[in-house]
Formats: C-alpha cells, sequence, structure tokens
C-alpha cells in the first residue's frame, strides 16, 4: 500500500538487523512478485569500489537527463569520498560515506534563469551499495528523516519545510520501475533566491543501488516544470542501470 509521510529526505542535493526491506515497511507482502527488479548479471555487478564508480559514471544524470536548457553548476561533481548525512539538528552536512557504500557521487546542475524566471537547482545522485539490505536501510533511513526533520537546512541560507512525502513499492499503483519508490514535496527557501518555492524530490532503489533526484524552484517556476525535469532524470537513470547490470541474451 502507498505510506503517506509528512516530510523526507533532501540527500540528493544536500550540501546527500534482520530483512531491511519488510523492517522499513511492515505491511509488505514477502511473497509478492519482482518482476520490476532487473535480472541482474552476477559478473556485471559491481565488486569493487573502483567497478563501482564506473557504474555511476555510466549511469548518472547529464544535463541532457533533464532535458533542454539545462546546464552543468559549478561544482559539478560532489567530493567521492563524501556523502551528505542529516544531523541531530537537521542540518545536511557531507561526511564520509558508511562502510555500507561501496561508492556514491552527486552533481548539480541548473535551468538558467531567464524571461522572468528565476533558476532552477537541480541535482542527481547515485549511492552502490554492498548488499540489497544495506541499499534498503537508506530507503528506511529516509522515511525516519522525514519523521524526525519536518524542516531542514540544505546548506547556509537555504532551508526547506512544508514537506509531504509517499512511499511505494514496486508494483504498487503503477509504480513498476524500482523495488522501492520515495517522493517529496515542499517548499523551498533561500537567501539568494528567495521563496517559498517548490521543492520536489525523488530516491527509488533497485538491488544494491539507490538513485535521487532534486529539484528547487524559483521565481515564476511551476510545480509541474520542476518535477518534469525530476521524474525525467530519474526514468533515464533507472533505465541506463537497467541496462547496465541485467543479463544478455
Amino acid at each position: 500500500m502507498a505510506v503517506l509521510l509528512a516530510g523526507c529526505s533532501g540527500a540528493a542535493d544536500a550540501p546527500e538487523q534482520g530483512d531491511a526491506s519488510t523492517s522499513a515497511h511492515p505491511d509488505r507482502d514477502p511473497d509478492a512478485g519482482d518482476t520490476f527488479v532487473p535480472d541482474p548479471d552476477p559478473a556485471r555487478l559491481p565488486a569493487s569500489r573502483s567497478e563501482a564508480r564506473d557504474l555511476i559514471g555510466r549511469v548518472i544524470a547529464g544535463p541532457d537527463s533533464f532535458g533542454p536548457g539545462v546546464v552543468k553548476r559549478s561544482p559539478y561533481e560532489s567530493d567521492p569520498a563524501t556523502w551528505s548525512v542529516l544531523g541531530e539538528d537537521c542540518v545536511w552536512r557531507r561526511q564520509k560515506p558508511a562502510p555500507s557504500v561501496l561508492a556514491t557521487l552527486t552533481r548539480s546542475f541548473e535551468a538558467p534563469a531567464g524571461a522572468g524566471k528565476g533558476p532552477v537547482r537541480l541535482a542527481a545522485v547515485i549511492t552502490v551499495h554492498r548488499t540489497r539490505e544495506d541499499a534498503a536501510w537508506e530507503m528506511a533511513e529516509s522515511i525516519e528523516e522525514s519523521m524526525r526533520c519536518p524542516t531542514q537546512q540544505l546548506r547556509a541560507g537555504e532551508t526547506i519545510g512544508s514537506l509531504v512525502a509517499g512511499a511505494l513499492f514496486g508494483g504498487e499503483s503503477g509504480q513498476g520501475s524500482s523495488e522501492d519508490f520515495l517522493s517529496e514535496v515542499g517548499e523551498y527557501r533561500s537567501s539568494e533566491l528567495g521563496g517559498p518555492h517548490h521543492y520536489s524530490w525523488q530516491q527509488a532503489q533497485t538491488l544494491r543501488f539507490t538513485v535521487a533526484v532534486t529539484g528547487k524552484g524559483a521565481e515564476g517556476r511551476t510545480k509541474d516544470e520542476i518535477d518534469a525535469w525530476v521524474s525525467k532524470a530519474q526514468g533515464v537513470m533507472l533505465s541506463r542501470l537497467e541496462n547496465a547490470v541485467e543479463k544478455r541474451n
């Protein structure tokens, strides 16, 4: 069943035991089919940090993944030795990745200002975990963050709030692109761009991978416009990921 939450993680552009998948969503049917999951070739799954970094480079979004007019921001790529962590104070910071992470990378983009419209800041992130359960736990932690921090500081002068999020498993309500999917919308405020403006975030988990995209609005930009950029880049990366790891005939 779909799950609605008040708030969620901003990890895609921030400054990023037991059966983890059933622990994250206790109402999940453990016998449900996984027809939406790629049938991976074990030889094509990354086994080392260098292989994980290579896969990310082949899968992660570029400007064209969002559509016409989107360009690189500077800095374009995050330090691969760090990822985004939401502190107890609800502030995002770049820190050393968890031991479960083989590799992670964030890229930053922008739809430039023009014709009375402000610049839209966009970001994409892919994380390769050591196990499928580790990736599922990242999704579960994102849900926990949403409950803990309904207002979050992305970086100095940037906050998101009034967050509403939803979660869907593969096969639920037509969600067929991943094993687990989280989405979030809310209000973005910036000392540079003002606000509130529309904020959109999506994160999906398939196999040992999580894929996320963020869009932060600006003056004159519509909700539909920003959501379309986010959804398009997310779809491109999930499709590339499937092609990169699935078995070939």
